[in-house]
């Protein structure tokens, strides 16, 4: 089977380990939009990254089943939370919700990936796609900004 998912992780964790890397205590701070800023942001993917990882581990042990959340409604009552995290602590965590749930997915079973797939739900075994979205938004602020 497959697994371009796999190489799409990798490569955008790079690309959120190396814009990491370069953004300064205030670029962390810089307000995106709607109250998110730029770790608020880094937090937000670190949750989605983290539900993953559980999804998949209680997948492992039990059985695939859907597990229907309204994102929208998760996101915004997270906000407050997530802007509240010291801004460098939510990079980090970043750093490390995507290394852990690569890891997981790279490692899991080509029978458990079918079932994951035959799933008609919003998981993503291609964590890249959510992160792209992000990082994307990111750098076009940072750009702006200078």
């Amino acid at each position: 089977m497959s697994r371009p998912f796999v190489e799409e992780n990798n490569r955008q964790r790079e690309r959120l380990r190396a814009l990491i890397a370069r953004l300064s205590d205030r670029d962390l701070t810089r307000p995106l939009y709607d109250g998110w800023t730029v770790a608020g942001i880094l937090g937000h993917l670190a949750f989605w990254d983290y539900r993953a990882l559980l999804l998949i581990r209680r997948w492992k042990e039990t059985s695939v089943q859907p597990s229907p959340i309204d994102v929208d409604t998760v996101n915004d009552a997270m906000l407050p939370l997530l802007v509240a995290v010291p801004p460098r602590r939510a990079a980090e965590i970043a750093i490390e919700a995507a290394a852990a749930i690569d890891k997981e997915i790279e490692g899991l079973s080509e029978d458990l990936i079918a079932q994951i797939e035959a799933q008609a739900t919003t998981f993503r075994l291609n964590r890249g796609t959510h992160r792209i979205e992000h990082l994307n938004q990111i750098e076009s602020a940072l750009a702006q900004s200078k």
